[in-house]
């Protein structure tokens, strides 16, 4: 569905305006996946994909906090111009509310973004939680800390910043390609994040590495069985459960 712009950015910095979409029945499987990251990336690493993020890179703002969403992506770049050169302009050139008006609800926000600048304030990520929104993963920082805590917007960052990026960054591309932490990110791909990190699927492996998951989340939920039943620990080292 096409949106009536922001005028945050260019139209053609906007590169795709609507994304591919997967069947939520999906990503209701992935939701049950016990040990969300951790399940998934054992699986992505039996297929040979690279995706996962440990959360001493990317931390999470809030505890105890699950995404499973596809993502919809920003392209953070520093200002040429001096911070306090920009300041006099009065012109700000961040552009991630254009990644909210494209957004569906439950996507994730996901931005290349500056480290030690705010790539998102409260206002922001109010805003981003109206548009329905269910979090964001940001390679750089974020700032106003308190307002995502309020409304329960769970944000997974390079950490928390009082500086603001409205004079040092702009936003150059939405719905392209970004890369967080070193890892190539497509909007519409599938974000997964909890406690221990973040994990990005490309779309087009979501089923193989759903499939993957569920054989190691069955065979994690049997070994706990044994382990709870009380079998010896000669039987359980016997035993190939995944």
């Amino acid at each position: 569905m096409n949106r009536p712009l922001t005028g945050r950015v260019p139209a053609e910095a906007i590169r795709r305006t609507t994304l591919p979409r997967l069947d939520p029945r999906k990503l209701a499987r992935f939701a049950a996946l016990e040990d969300l990251t951790g399940t998934v990336s054992d699986a992505m690493d039996l297929l040979g994909l690279q995706g996962a993020l440990p959360a001493s890179l990317l931390a999470p703002s809030l505890p105890g906090q699950r995404l499973v969403g596809q993502a919809v992506t920003v392209r953070n770049v520093e200002r040429a111009e001096s911070p306090d050169a920009a300041a006099r302009s009065g012109i700000g050139r961040m552009g991630e509310h254009e990644a909210y008006n494209q957004a569906d609800p439950g996507d994730v926000v996901v931005i290349e973004g500056l480290t030690g600048v705010s790539n998102m304030g409260g206002q922001s990520a109010t805003v981003a939680h109206r548009a329905g929104c269910a979090g964001a993963v940001i390679d750089g920082g974020f700032r106003d800390p308190g307002a995502s805590r309020g409304l329960g917007f769970p944000i997974w960052s390079r950490g928390v910043t009082p500086v603001t990026g409205k004079w040092r960054l702009e936003t150059v591309e939405i719905n392209g390609r970004v890369r967080i932490a070193g890892v190539a990110v497509d909007a519409g791909d599938l974000v997964l994040a909890d406690e221990a990190g973040v994990v990005f699927v490309p779309f087009a492996q979501v089923d193989a590495v759903l499939a993957g998951a569920e054989h190691i989340d069955a065979g994690d939920h049997r070994q706990k069985a044994d382990i709870a039943a009380g079998i010896t620990l000669a039987a359980l080292a016997a035993t190939k459960y995944k």
